[in-house]
C-alpha cells in the first residue's frame, strides 16, 4: 500500500510491532484498508470488500484475522489512538516549559496529527459514533484518557500555583468531551486548521476551567453588601 495514501494506523513505523502473530504486515493493511474504506464511505456503508480491495488482500484472509467487520475496525481505531497519545507524550516530554507551555504542546500535537491525517481524522472522531455499543465504550474509555491527560497537565499547574485545584474526573471528562465536540465540528465544516486556531482555543478553554478551580475569596464581615 502506498505510503502518500496511508492513514495514521498504517503509516506509524511501530504499528505492525503492535500486532500479534507471524501475518503482521498483511493485518496492518488490513487495518489500514478499514480505516481508508469507513474514511471515504462512512462506517454503516463500508464493507469487508471494500477493507480487502483497499488492503489488496483477499476475503479468506480477512476472516482468517478478524472476525467481523466491527471487530478490525475497532483494532484500527486503538492502534490510531495509540499512536495519537504517543504523539502527544513526546511533545510534552519535549517541551521545557512549565505546565502550560507543556499542555498547550500537547494540544499542537493532536490537532497537528489529526490535520495531517484526515482519513483516521474522520474514523477517530466522525465515525465511531456509527459503529455501535461497543465503540461507544471504547470512545467512552480513550476520553478518560484524556481526561487523565488533562488531570495531570492540571497537577503541574497546581505544584506551581497551590490556590489552584484540581477538577474531579467527571469534570475532567466534561472538559474533554467539550474539546471533542469542538473538534467534530470543525471537521464537519471542513475547518480544522482555521483561525482561530484550534490548539489556542482548546488551551483558553482549559485555563478557564482550571482557573474556576480557584476558591472565591471570603467576604470581609466589615464591609456592608
Amino acid at each position: 500500500m502506498p505510503a502518500e495514501t496511508s492513514s495514521l494506523v498504517a503509516s506509524h513505523p511501530a504499528v505492525e510491532a503492535r500486532l500479534d502473530g507471524g501475518a503482521a504486515a498483511q493485518r496492518a493493511r488490513i487495518l489500514e484498508g478499514m480505516t481508508q474504506a469507513v474514511a471515504e464511505k462512512g462506517y454503516v456503508a463500508a464493507t469487508v470488500a471494500d477493507a480487502v480491495r483497499a488492503a489488496h488482500v483477499s476475503r479468506g484472509t480477512f476472516y482468517t484475522l478478524f472476525a467481523t467487520k466491527e471487530e478490525c475496525f475497532l483494532e484500527a481505531y486503538r492502534h490510531g489512538v495509540e499512536v495519537i497519545v504517543d504523539r502527544i507524550e513526546a511533545a510534552v516530554a519535549a517541551e521545557r516549559g512549565d505546565w502550560r507551555p507543556k499542555l498547550r504542546a500537547a494540544l499542537r500535537a493532536y490537532v497537528d496529527t489529526l490535520a495531517s491525517e484526515p482519513r483516521f481524522a474522520r474514523t477517530y472522531h466522525l465515525e465511531i459514533h456509527a459503529a455501535g455499543p461497543r465503540a461507544q465504550a471504547e470512545r467512552d474509555a480513550v476520553l478518560r484518557r484524556f481526561a487523565d491527560r488533562y488531570r495531570r497537565s492540571f497537577e503541574g499547574a497546581r505544584r506551581e500555583r497551590p490556590g489552584l485545584g484540581v477538577p474531579s474526573g467527571e469534570a475532567l471528562f466534561v472538559l474533554a468531551a467539550g474539546a471533542d465536540q469542538l473538534v467534530c465540528a470543525r471537521l464537519r465544516e471542513d475547518r480544522l486548521t482555521a483561525d482561530p486556531p484550534l490548539a489556542d482555543v482548546l488551551l483558553s478553554c482549559a485555563v478557564a476551567f482550571l482557573e474556576g478551580t480557584r476558591p472565591s475569596p471570603s467576604p470581609d464581615p466589615t464591609k456592608g453588601p
